[in-house]
């Protein structure tokens, strides 16, 4: 059995991953604010050492796996849904990475978002601040979105960057070239506190009413766990720099021609 790290583990898709690893076996050392192994604050650059340090001292510096789950959304302010998402999540990964190595063969699976590619109007200067690691850039370019639409441009940018920056640096040295795949997980809508949060909200629940899902409804925490664990397991040892989608298809009906698509050299 393996030994996994799991951020946001005290809620929603983090929770439910960790119930279904526990559920097999596995050890899972849990990242959070709150009910978890190593308590964390991943909206500052502190908090991230600290989550990076106490995950190594509890696995002994080796990993089976890591799911990078933390995350703010709607209606949270959007400097705040940045500095969680991007900046949070690739600490983690940059910080915990060596422990992975350690064991030549583990597995990475971060939570991404079909808002990357269905929210409109991601400015490439966002992307490149984000990418650059300028955390004080991308929350100044963010305040220029008058609120509360802030959070949305925040979160959609922040899901865009950090799908990315997994497929840039999965297919390097420094992660395949060590055993490492890493690969992004990408969901519509689902059932856990920060949609209700959202749905709950005066400007984004009528929103999200009215966000297309072909096959019906949100899904369910439990189902993005069972995705997880898949990408966790043998079978999914050939999938690197992959962004999967599950998400009722969303993104097939918003641009249906976006993707896949040729390039020219």
């Amino acid at each position: 059995m393996g030994t996994y790290a799991i951020s946001g583990s005290a809620s929603g898709i983090g929770a439910a991953a960790r119930t279904r690893l526990e559920e097999a076996g596995h050890r899972v050392i849990g990242i959070d604010l709150r009910d978890a192994e190593v308590i964390g604050d991943l909206s500052d650059a502190a908090g991230r050492e600290q989550a990076v340090v106490q995950t190594l001292e509890r696995c002994d510096h080796r990993l089976d796996g890591l799911v990078t789950a933390a995350g703010l959304g709607p209606p949270q302010p959007g400097a705040s849904i940045a500095r969680v998402n991007y900046f949070g999540s690739q600490a983690l990964l940059a910080g915990l990475r060596p422990a992975l190595a350690a064991t030549g063969d583990a597995q990475v699976v971060q939570i991404g978002s079909n808002s990357s590619t269905t929210t409109p109007n991601l400015a490439n200067d966002l992307i490149d601040a984000f990418l650059d690691g300028d955390e004080d850039r991308t929350v100044e370019l963010i305040a220029e979105t008058p609120e509360p639409f802030d959070a949305a441009i925040a979160y959609g940018g922040a899901k865009l960057a950090i799908s990315r920056w997994c497929r840039r640096a999965a297919v390097h040295d420094d992660w395949i070239g060590a055993g490492i795949t890493l690969n992004v997980l990408a969901p519509g809508p689902v059932r856990t506190p920060l949609l209700r949060a959202g749905e709950d909200d005066e400007n984004f629940g009528p929103l999200l009413e009215r966000f297309p899902i072909p096959t019906g409804g949100p899904t369910t925490a439990a189902l993005m766990a069972e995705w997880i664990v898949f990408l966790l397991s043998p079978a999914a040892r050939f999938a690197c720099g992959s962004v999967i989608f599950v998400d009722g298809g969303a993104d097939a009906m918003i641009r249906p021609d976006a993707w896949p698509a040729s390039f020219e050299l």
